[in-house]
């Protein structure tokens, strides 16, 4: 359904939030104080599979307020919902008209496909798991491993998302530990160990630490 493919934003389940804070709070005194710091974890969830894909590709290697601009030409071209039947009917000069490069254009035009063709099911994703996701989401061309962990996190909600690449985590992992370099993908996960299964919130805090000044003695 179109209105299903919408970009409001919804809170994911309370459960996951509250038992993740406490999960955090008692397994690492760090992160510990990182939550008292910043406070009442506030995930998002994106909803409309599709739409929060391309949303991802109309974002990758540009500002924040340049990818808003070009998405929502794109969703004003496509009747004010980005959906795979309404993206199909924009022609390449249409996509070209909203802002998007002409790579990026075959990147939609290539999940568009996909999604179309039954190649990707993105109503099944939630029975999938984790690693099976990303498998789907990265044969899709313009999708890394970065955004299909971004679509783990904020669309389908998984709890124990650990994105070793993203270098907010890195910073913030520096940040609260003290570390003289960003961590590796292997200190990385060294260091997430006592955050399993949650993980994702955990990042969440991370990103919001880069938002706060630190803290004298901690």
């Amino acid at each position: 359904m179109d209105r299903d493919e919408s970009q409001r934003r919804v809170s994911p389940p309370a459960d996951l939030r509250i038992a993740g804070v406490a999960h955090l709070q008692a397994g690492d005194p760090r992160m510990a104080a990182l939550v008292y710091q910043v406070g009442v974890c506030r995930l998002p969830k994106r909803r409309g599979r599709y739409a929060a894909l391309v949303r991802a590709i109309v974002g990758q290697q540009v500002s924040v307020k340049a990818a808003y601009s070009v998405y929502e030409k794109l969703r004003a071209a496509a009747g004010g919902y980005v959906t795979p039947g309404r993206v199909a009917a924009l022609s390449a000069i249409h996509l070209r008209e909203c802002g998007l490069s002409r790579q990026k254009s075959g990147y939609i035009q290539d999940l568009t496909a996909h999604v179309l063709e039954l190649r990707l099911h993105l109503g099944r994703m939630h029975t999938m798991g984790d690693e099976r996701v990303i498998e789907e989401l990265t044969a899709v061309k313009g999708i890394g491993a970065w955004s299909a962990q971004m679509f783990l996190m904020f669309v389908l909600n998984r709890p124990d998302v650990l994105p070793t690449g993203d270098l907010g985590i890195q910073e913030g992992c520096k940040r609260i530990y003290r570390l003289r370099e960003r961590p590796g993908p292997e200190r990385m996960e060294a260091l997430a160990a006592p955050w399993r299964p949650y993980r994702t919130v955990a990042c969440w805090y991370l990103w919001r630490s880069l938002e706060t000044p630190p803290q004298v003695g901690r």
